[in-house]
């Protein structure tokens, strides 16, 4: 579970349903971080909803701080709930590309792959 998240809301009020909801998805990514990026990890989620004349647009978007970089996702829908579940999607995504390039370990076998097909 990342420890460190802060979930704000703007133009909204967010209630404990909500920020359960975000805290359980957004909060269980730590597996797919590099275990020494775990401790360090932070994330900055921030709800946002206006209204277009009559339409309804709620906005989510989570910027993840990474010991060797930063994560950005954003997404919009008319539901927040759905737009929190694409982030994590998106985001899981994004993580798994980062620890392909960010994990000593995996660095260390690609490395090794890369000098056995060559001889």
């Amino acid at each position: 579970m990342i420890e460190k998240m802060e979930i704000t809301g703007v133009h909204m009020e967010v209630d404990r349903k909500l920020r359960e909801y975000v805290t359980k998805k957004i909060g269980k990514l730590d597996h797919y971080m590099p275990r020494h990026a775990r401790p360090s990890a932070h994330a900055e989620v921030f709800l946002k909803e206006a209204k277009i004349k009559t339409k309804k647009e709620c906005t989510c978007e989570v910027v993840m701080y990474l010991p060797k970089g930063t994560i950005t996702t954003k997404e919009s829908t008319m539901n927040i709930y759905a737009a929190v579940d694409i982030v994590e999607a998106k985001l899981k995504n994004q993580l798994r590309k980062y620890k392909e390039t960010h994990d000593p370990q995996r660095l260390h076998r690609r490395l090794m792959n890369k000098l056995r097909t060559t001889t």
